[in-house]
């Protein structure tokens, strides 16, 4: 049996229980990082992934339950990683995705929207980024394609996701030269949950993917473990993997 690898390096992965944040966590942890996963919701699924990764390594991984709209919820993951005493990569994955046609928004709507896509990260990097400066760490941002080509009937996720790449360009610049901050702007990669079945919308959407077809979760895995890992002089910087869609925006 494998020993407890409480010495190797962590990783922090907001939303990891469930699609890309999920193979994000499988990824770092072949690479022999301690993982910690992040949900709100999704308790089964985050259970049964951190119990396969620690069936492989034990004590690779830890679970932490909270919502980014919440102070508790931040707090609670803030908490834990603090305990731990050390981390070297920060994930922003989670993310709330739901259209909000401009007549019909509220508040509820967009403080949800800014708050797990926006809010919730900045201020999870300005309570870890002590830790992160310790250890040299890396942070990366989950941002879109439509962070720069707003996407008709999602007004406030394009806003939230705009604003995350401007997140990522002023975090670089505040806490270099310890800290690399940089994002990936997917596209299309998976289909949201609420539209899966619709086959009209997901040929529309694949017509102007250069590529052809839907990236993979791993696509985008690949893409942020190169910024936390490989990319030792890239700061500030989001790159697009979406299959060649920006090129034609």
């Amino acid at each position: 049996m494998n020993a407890p690898d409480k010495g190797n390096p962590v990783v922090l992965i907001t939303g990891a229980a469930r699609r890309i944040g999920a193979e994000l966590a499988r990824l770092f942890h072949r690479a022999g990082y301690r993982v910690v996963i992040h949900y709100n919701r999704a308790a089964a699924d985050a259970d049964k992934l951190c119990e396969s990764l620690n069936k492989k390594r034990p004590d690779s991984c830890l679970l932490v339950q909270g919502d980014l709209n919440d102070d508790a919820g931040l707090s609670r993951i803030v908490t834990l990683i603090n305990s731990i005493g050390s981390l070297h990569v920060l994930i922003n994955n989670a993310s709330s995705f739901y259209p909000t046609p401009l007549a019909q928004t509220d508040d509820n709507q967009w403080n949800d929207l800014i708050n797990s896509n926006l809010k919730g990260p900045f201020f999870l990097c300005k309570e870890l980024a002590p830790l992160l400066q310790a250890s040299a760490g890396t942070i990366v941002n989950i941002s879109d394609m439509h962070a720069r080509q707003a996407l008709k009937e999602h007004p406030i996720y394009s806003i939230a996701k705009a604003g995350n790449i401007a997140m990522t360009k002023s975090l670089a610049l505040e806490l270099a030269p310890k800290v690399r901050v940089n994002s990936v702007a997917p596209g299309a990669i998976l289909w949201p949950e609420h539209e899966s079945d619709d086959q009209q919308k997901q040929q529309s959407v694949l017509g102007k993917v250069p590529m052809g077809r839907l990236g993979r979760e791993s696509d985008i895995a690949e893409c942020v473990f190169f910024l936390a890992v490989g990319a030792t002089y890239m700061t500030g910087q989001t790159i697009a993997v979406d299959g060649g869609s920006s090129n034609c925006l």
